[in-house]
């Protein structure tokens, strides 16, 4: 216990900020637990479920892919049954609380899981790079969604908010 006093407004601001924790056995394999700026500079009461799952599962598919070598790229298995995997393409979310994601199973079919927000249970592998398509070289590096993925977050962050309330 410490003997700090903070004001009601300081202990309410830090109920709501988001925190990040992580252990792992091996110290090397400890991802960057910070926080990127971009997702704390909208309070997460004004979020809406999807908004903060899909921000959230941005900076894990990020810090997966920062482990994987040019031989592999990031894609999601299914939980339960014979589902398979999706190699992860994109992903979005509709507010109040879908998630979806977009890509390609192991046959190369075009996929998408839609999800609610409530039944979210993501489950990330590393699988051998997409077979080149027409005008790849073969030296070029894997693909690399979640750096995408968290461009296009600080971008929209930069951006004014201009839906209006459609209410």
């Amino acid at each position: 216990m410490d003997d700090e006093i903070r004001t009601s407004a300081e202990a309410h601001e830090n109920d709501v900020i988001p925190r990040r924790r992580e252990v792992h056995a091996d110290p090397k394999a400890q991802p960057d637990t910070s926080i990127p700026e971009n997702l704390t500079s909208k309070p997460v009461e004004q979020k809406s479920p999807a908004e903060w799952a899909y921000e959230r599962l941005i900076l894990y598919i990020q810090n997966f892919e920062e482990g994987l070598d040019n031989e592999h790229e990031v894609a999601m298995g299914f939980a339960g049954g014979d589902a398979g995997v999706l190699r992860i393409e994109g992903m979005g979310f509709f507010d109040p609380d879908i998630v979806t994601f977009y890509g390609t199973d192991e046959y190369g079919a075009k996929t998408q899981l839609i999800q609610h927000v409530t039944q979210l249970a993501v489950i990330l592998r590393a699988i051998p790079r997409a077979a080149l398509g027409e005008g790849d070289a073969p030296e070029d590096a894997p693909r690399r969604i979640g750096f995408r993925l968290a461009r296009a977050l600080e971008e929209d962050s930069a951006q004014p908010d201009t839906q209006s309330d459609t209410k």
